[in-house]
C-alpha cells in the first residue's frame, strides 16, 4: 500500500442500488460511502509510516444510529484463493461484532456478482450454482492476533470463476453516540489452498437394557465402538444417561464423580481405538447430581463435561440440578460442544455453543422431535450427532449425523448399529442467497436482552 501524504479531497452524491448514496473520495483508493447522507458517519484518513501505513477511522459525532463504510476495489484472479487480513480498533462499542464489521464482495469484470464454482448445500435447491454473497472475515481470538487493542480480523477465500475485483468494505454501523472504529494494515494476497480438514463423525444406535450396574450398561457399548472405530471413526457419540436406562433405581442411585469409574472404562476404549467419545452419565458432585455429558479425549482422559441447563419436568422432580455453562473443547480436528436431551427444544443452547465456536455439537438424547435436530444444525449453520433411544420406525428422533443444512447425512436404523458420515470442516458452504451463513451470523444474530 503506498504512503500518501494527503487525505479527504472531494464530496459527491451518486445513485446506488436504488438509493442515494452519499461517497466521500479519499486517497489511495478508498471511499467512504454511506447509504443516506443523514446518516454519514465521520471519515478521516491518517497517513502513518513504515508497516502502519493508512489509519481509516469511521466515528459517530452526538447522534445514535449512523451507518457508513469504508471501501476499496482490488483485483484478483477467478479460481484463486487469497487471504484477507485486516486490523481493528474500536472506542465505545458495546458489540464490534455487529457494529465493526469487514466484508469482501466479489465482481466480474463489469461489476455484476458471480457464481461460485461449488453447488449451494441449500436442501431446497441442492446442485445449483449459488450468486456470491459477502464474505464476513472473523476476529481471530488469541494472543497474537490481539496487540495493544488491534484485533486481525481474517479469512481465506476462493475466489469465484468469473471474479475479477474484491471489493474490500471496512464498516461501521450503528454504533453509540461518539463511538469509533479504526482500519489498518488491509491485505489481500494469493494464498494455497487450505487443507481439507476431514472429520468422521459416528453415532450408535443402542438401548442398554440388560445389567443393573453402571459397569454393566457401560460395557454393552465397547462392540459398537469398535465397530466405529473399524469405520476409521474420529468421534462417537452415545445416548443420554446410559448408566440410569433401564434400571429399578433412581438417577441419584446412578450418579457418580466425573471423573469416575464410568469415564476411566471409556478411556481405555477411547484410547485403545484412538478416537473420541462423547456418553451421557449422572453426575455426583456433593449433595447435587446432574445430567451430563462428557468427552473423552484419544489419550484416554477427561476433555470436559457439560452439565445439562434444560431439565424436563421428570428431571427436576427427581431431585437433579441444571447446569449454567456451555463450555466448547479444543480437540484434534475442531471445537466440540455438547448438549443433553431437553436442551434440543431451546434454541439458546445450541446457539450459545455455536457463539462460543463449536464445529461439532454431539446431542445425547432419550427423545425428542426431529424437527429440532433439524432446526439446531440449520440455524447455527453446525454439524449435530444425536444419539437416541428412540425406535426409527417411530418417525421421532433419530440417531444421525446432520449436515450444516438439517438434513440427516448419516442416520442408524436399526439398534445395535453405527451410523457415520465424513465431513470437512474446513470447507465453507454457501447458501442460495445467505452465502456463507455461519460467518456471517455473528454480524446478523441480535444483541442479547436483559431479563
Amino acid at each position: 500500500m503506498r504512503d500518501l501524504r494527503y487525505s479527504v479531497v472531494l464530496m459527491v452524491l451518486v445513485a446506488s442500488q436504488g438509493f442515494i448514496s452519499s461517497t466521500l473520495l479519499v486517497a489511495d483508493d478508498w471511499q467512504g460511502v454511506a447509504a443516506r447522507d443523514e446518516i454519514k458517519p465521520i471519515f478521516q484518513a491518517l497517513h502513518g509510516s513504515g508497516d502502519d501505513g493508512l489509519e481509516l477511522t469511521i466515528s459517530a459525532d452526538h447522534r445514535e444510529g449512523l451507518n457508513g463504510h469504508w471501501q476499496k476495489s482490488f483485483s484478483v484472479h477467478g479460481g484463486q484463493h487469497y487471504r484477507f487480513s485486516v486490523l481493528r480498533k474500536t472506542d465505545g462499542m458495546d458489540y464490534p461484532r455487529r457494529s465493526a464489521v469487514a466484508r469482501i464482495l466479489w465482481r466480474n469484470q463489469d461489476g455484476h456478482k458471480v457464481t461460485h464454482a461449488e453447488p449451494a448445500i441449500d436442501s431446497f435447491r441442492r446442485g445449483i450454482r449459488p450468486q456470491s454473497e459477502p464474505e464476513f472475515p472473523a476476529p481471530v481470538d488469541s494472543d497474537e492476533g490481539n496487540v495493544d487493542g488491534w484485533q486481525e480480523i481474517t479469512g481465506v477465500y476462493l475466489a469465484p470463476p468469473d471474479a475479477t475485483t474484491a471489493i474490500v468494505e471496512l464498516h461501521f454501523r450503528w454504533g453509540p453516540p461518539k463511538s469509533s472504529v479504526h482500519w489498518k494494515q488491509v491485505r489481500i494476497e494469493e494464498c494455497a489452498a487450505p487443507e481439507p480438514n476431514l472429520v468422521r463423525l459416528a453415532t450408535i444406535h443402542y438401548q442398554p437394557r440388560d445389567g443393573e450396574t453402571s459397569m454393566d450398561k457401560c460395557v454393552q457399548f465397547a462392540p459398537l465402538i469398535a465397530q466405529a472405530a473399524d469405520q476409521k471413526a474420529d468421534l462417537v457419540v452415545l445416548p443420554e444417561t446410559l448408566t440410569y436406562y433401564g434400571t429399578k433405581g433412581t438417577y441419584a442411585d446412578a450418579a457418580e464423580t466425573i471423573p469416575g469409574a464410568s469415564t476411566e472404562y471409556f478411556g481405555k476404549l477411547a484410547k485403545q481405538h484412538d478416537l473420541y467419545i462423547v456418553a451421557g452419565l449422572i453426575e455426583r458432585a456433593g449433595h447435587l447430581i446432574y445430567n451430563v455429558a462428557v468427552l473423552i479425549g484419544p489419550d484416554g482422559s477427561l476433555v470436559g463435561k457439560y452439565r445439562k441447563v434444560c431439565l424436563p419436568r421428570g428431571e427436576i422432580e427427581g431431585g437433579i440440578m441444571p447446569g449454567n455453562e456451555y463450555p466448547v473443547f479444543e480437540t484434534r480436528f475442531g471445537k466440540v460442544g455438547m448438549m443433553v436431551c431437553y436442551d434440543g427444544f431451546f434454541p439458546e443452547v445450541a446457539r450459545e455453543l455455536s457463539n462460543n465456536g463449536a464445529d461439532v455439537i454431539a446431542w445425547p438424547v432419550w427423545g425428542c422431535n426431529p424437527l429440532l435436530a433439524q432446526a439446531r444444525a440449520c440455524e447455527n449453520h453446525v454439524y449435530v450427532v444425536s444419539s437416541t433411544y428412540t425406535k426409527s420406525t417411530d418417525n421421532w428422533i433419530r440417531s444421525a449425523v446432520y449436515g450444516l443444512d438439517g438434513t440427516a447425512l448419516a442416520a442408524a436404523d436399526e439398534f445395535g448399529t453405527v451410523a457415520i458420515a465424513e465431513v470437512d470442516l474446513n470447507q465453507p458452504h454457501h447458501w442460495h442467497s445467505l452465502g456463507d451463513f455461519k460467518a456471517q451470523l455473528p454480524a446478523h444474530r441480535p444483541i442479547p436482552t436483559a431479563r
